[in-house]
């Protein structure tokens, strides 16, 4: 398979679920597949592909353990994927930061409005 970027692997919400399945610890094949079955209906061959381009691409780790495939997040990309967005990061923390400022104005005209301080 080709080499896939973060972006494009992340942007299937298929393989978004199956990630977010995968955030509290290790999922055998078996029960990933069965919610991801009921959830988008798709079939067992279309969730195998999904968990084999996670794989691939690096995004997980696959143990087998007897006949259970055992499969958990490696966080190596995903850290990557962390490391891209801190560059946009500013832009919503400058956000927040105005926010703030903007609601403590309207606490302090509210109070001066009133006569009181509330802490």
């Amino acid at each position: 398979m080709p080499a896939m970027h973060a972006f494009d692997v992340l942007g299937d919400p298929v393989r978004r679920r199956i990630l977010e399945l995968l955030a509290d610890g290790q999922r055998a094949a078996g029960e990933i597949t069965s919610i991801v079955q009921d959830e988008f209906g798709i079939t067992q061959p279309a969730v195998s592909q999904h968990l084999r381009v996670l794989r691939e691409s690096g995004f997980t780790s696959v143990q087998p353990v007897g006949a259970r495939r055992l499969y958990a997040v490696d966080p190596v990309h995903l850290k990557e994927v962390d490391v891209w967005l801190e560059q946009f990061r500013r832009l919503w923390e400058e956000s927040f930061e105005r926010l703030d400022e903007v609601l403590s104005k309207m606490k302090k005209k509210e109070e001066k409005k009133h006569g009181r301080k509330d802490k």
